[in-house]
């Protein structure tokens, strides 16, 4: 795990695009779904960390300011050869502490069903009632920082 890097990438940029792929890749195609591009535009006002592992991004995820010092991440993607390799726990660890550093009090996520468990044993705690999106249950969840 030591050779994998993770770092904020700029909007628009070569590692960004390849974060976009990987998200389309992990997360929509499974559902016969695309990234749309009122969803990409969306994006120019986020975080954008990814997991870097010999100049390939293979993770990443978003992070959205909110209002009252709260970020939600979003679009967290594994390339599917990485997955339960330990990529997903750097990452979010890596943005706890951009999110401390930039001032925030929380991170709060929609989280598939699926992945829950996940984010439990990384100290997120449910809120709400769970629901659709995308077609898949989801979660609410939030960490205080």
């Amino acid at each position: 795990m030591n050779d994998i890097l993770i770092q904020k990438v700029a909007y628009g940029a070569e590692f960004y695009r390849q974060t976009t792929r990987l998200r389309e890749d992990v997360l929509r195609k499974p559902l016969g779904m695309k990234l749309g591009a009122e969803e990409l535009q969306n994006d120019t006002g986020c975080h954008h960390i990814a997991a870097l592992q010999d100049g390939t991004v293979v993770g990443c995820l978003v992070l959205l300011p909110l209002p009252e010092g709260v970020l939600k991440m979003r679009q967290v993607a594994v390339a599917s050869g990485r997955q339960r390799g330990g990529v997903g726990k750097k990452m979010i660890l890596w943005a706890e502490g951009f999110a401390r550093a930039g001032g925030f009090r929380a991170i709060t996520l929609n989280s598939r069903e699926t992945a829950v468990g996940f984010y439990e044993k990384l100290g997120y705690k449910k809120t709400g009632q769970p629901f659709i999106e995308v077609t898949i249950p989801h979660q609410t969840m939030e960490k205080q920082l």
